[in-house]
């Protein structure tokens, strides 16, 4: 019965994975770029960064020197949701051809020049460029270890400080920057391709003698005399009316690692122990969990299961006591049942999404050289699952003798994305307030509705017509007319603790890895250990549902057959310690001040933690399902 979504699975993973392959030849930088010596270099900037805000600036929204036509370059659906605005710069590279205190610019600061520098570096705003497709990173030496060096993406646009002598705190602007260019020269055909590019950023107040013009020569730095900027003993003050001359060092050095090795640099895992014991941590955790399942699949159910098939005489049926007792009851429709059908869609679709982005981001095609690409991939991915998530609501909806199947596909189309787009749009709208490259243009807004209303509607309503004309699942025992009356339930077996305590086991199984991504995310680091996160997630599957087991097959024990909502929410209250580990986060890594970007934070964790409620949800769900299905078909009902 399930053979066409598999292959249709199958299929959509084999054409993503044949794109992705056609990609590597087509996509900038995804392929080595080879260069001749003399062969210009075309140095792009990127968005303005911060830690402290969240919220990026476009390079050009500061007074920077600027070349003489800017030209934006080509962006993926991901690149604009991410902010990402790749501009041209007015920096002029030729390979393997130094150059010494070159003069970009000379400005003369105004009062809004000056006061949106101060802006920019009082809330520690990085500057980010990118050659050849590689982001320009700041080398950090280690003071742990000596040989040890650490990579920051881009540099301060200036800090703060204060005169010898003096307390009173000044704004100084990284006006000289001496890049560095690593090369992999092949000794035969003497072509080169970039493998590193760094900088070291110095504020310098240079001067000149006489009045300023084209032919100026500096003597703060002068290449005929070979004077190079090495310290920031003279700084640039930030102040209206000062004088800025921008300059640049370009400096090319052999490298000895390989173009398919260059990002090594940047993924280095440090602290790769700390995934290892999240890994057996987790480990130890299914550990626990497998043992107590199969302590109930193998003794506990087979022995009750051998005392229910011996039951010969009705005064002993009556008599028995357990899970068997709620047999006419136990697959009875659960109060709002078109809603658990919605949200079971809706958590297969997500689910479907994360394997296939993950196994996908860990096979390596989804490379950080692509910028992009993650997010791009999610949502494509998202908007193709849609056919299961019709297929899947259909399904459990007809199971449940449910007739109106396109109300129930309307909801499984709208009622989380829709709810997703709503909290978007109130972010959207505050980062438009701030005036910020982050905010996502209307024309991107529309691509967005376009996608999901002309493509994922119509493949939820496709699946649902599959699904719903489809032979309806049918119950391993019927269910009787009127229902049973649970008797009084202990306090550890009522809903409100149960489903809380179920939540803890799974996120204590991702919490670790949780760290990092959290890290990548707000940090602006790299995450690419995508190998580490599949094992987390194979983990988080098998922890969500042998949790669900253990604590479903309790309360069937206590005759409560109410199953069905429980189970669902049972593994979903992970995503509350997960929103609850990012408000801790939020007050202990974080440095955000301002108002605005506290709600971005908490709310695109909001969205995080919805999405992770409804695939764990469906997990724990499914194996509850799966679970119930089996042990009453292997009993005998008189």
């Amino acid at each position: 019965m399930a053979r066409g979504p598999l292959v249709f699975l199958l299929w959509i993973s084999a054409c993503l994975f044949l794109s992705f392959r056609a990609s590597c030849f087509y996509l900038p930088g995804v392929a080595p770029q080879d260069f001749h010596k003399g062969d210009p270099l075309r140095v792009k900037v990127n968005k303005l960064t911060s830690i402290k805000t969240q919220l990026p600036y476009s390079y050009y929204s500061l007074p920077y020197c600027r070349p003489k036509k800017i030209f934006d370059s080509a962006e993926n659906l991901g690149e604009v949701l991410r902010g990402d605005r790749v501009e041209n710069s007015p920096f002029e590279f030729k390979m393997r051809e130094p150059k010494m205190c070159t003069i970009v610019c000379r400005i003369v600061l105004d009062g809004k020049m000056a006061k949106d520098f101060k802006e920019k570096i009082d809330d520690e705003y990085r500057v980010n460029m990118i050659l050849d497709n590689f982001p320009l990173a700041f080398p950090i030496q280690r003071n742990d270890q000596e040989s040890s060096v650490v990579y920051q993406h881009g540099f301060h646009v200036g800090l703060r400080g204060h005169y010898a002598g003096s307390k009173e705190e000044k704004h100084f602007i990284y006006n000289h920057l001496s890049f560095t260019v690593k090369i992999h020269k092949d000794p035969v055909t003497e072509l080169s391709r970039i493998v590193g590019f760094e900088v070291k950023p110095f504020s310098v107040k240079h001067a000149y003698e006489d009045s300023w013009n084209e032919n100026t020569r500096l003597t703060t730095c002068d290449p005929h005399a070979k004077q190079l900027v090495t310290n920031s003993e003279t700084p640039q003050e930030v102040e209206e009316n000062n004088e800025i001359i921008f300059t640049y060092d370009v400096e090319y050095l052999d490298s000895d690692v390989k173009w398919a090795s260059r990002w090594d640099t940047y993924l280095l895992m440090a602290d790769d122990q700390i995934h290892w014991f999240s890994i057996v941590n987790s480990l130890m955790i299914v550990l626990f969990l497998s043992g107590m399942v199969a302590m109930i699949m193998l003794r506990t159910l087979y022995r009750d299961i051998s005392k229910y098939n011996q039951l010969e005489t009705q005064e002993e049926a009556q008599e028995e006591t357990g899970w068997k007792l709620v047999h006419g009851d136990v697959f009875r429709p659960p109060l709002k049942s078109d809603l658990l059908c919605v949200y079971v869609g809706t958590g297969v679709q997500f689910f479907g999404m994360s394997l296939v982005t993950i196994v996908f981001a860990a096979l390596g095609f989804l490379s950080p050289s692509n910028r992009g690409g993650l997010m791009t991939a999610m949502l494509l991915l998202w908007i193709f699952m849609g056919l299961f998530a019709g297929y899947s609501s259909a399904r459990l909806y007809r199971m449940f003798k449910g007739t109106e199947w396109k109300k129930i596909m309307v909801k499984t189309a709208f009622v989380f994305p829709a709810t997703i787009f709503s909290i978007f749009f109130v972010l959207n709208a505050l980062i438009w307030g701030e005036k910020s490259s982050g905010a996502v243009p209307f024309g991107t807004m529309f691509a967005l509705v376009f996608l999901w209303f002309c493509i994922s509607v119509p493949l939820v309503f496709v699946g649902g017509y599959v699904g719903f004309k489809k032979p309806a699942i049918e119950d391993p025992v019927k269910t009787n007319k009127i229902p049973r009356q649970i008797p009084e339930q202990a306090w550890y077996m009522k809903p409100s603790f149960s489903i809380l305590i179920g939540g803890i086991l799974p996120f204590g199984a991702v919490f670790i890895e949780l760290f990092f991504i959290l890290t990548s995310i707000w940090l602006h680091q790299f995450y690419y250990i995508f190998g580490f996160l599949f094992i987390v997630f194979l983990i988080l599957i098998v922890t969500c549902a042998e949790i669900t087991i253990v604590l479903c097959y309790f309360q069937l024990c206590s005759e409560d057959y109410h199953w069905w909502w429980r189970s669902y929410l049972t593994s979903g209250s992970s995503a509350l310690y997960l929103f609850l580990y990012a408000a801790f986060y939020f007050f202990t890594k974080l440095e955000i001040t301002k108002p605005v970007s506290g709600m971005l934070y908490f709310g695109y964790m909001l969205i995080g933690s919805y999405a992770f409620f409804v695939l764990t949800g469906t997990i724990g769900f499914y194996a509850c399902f799966l679970f119930t299905r089996l042990i009453y078909s292997s009993v005998k009902i008189d």
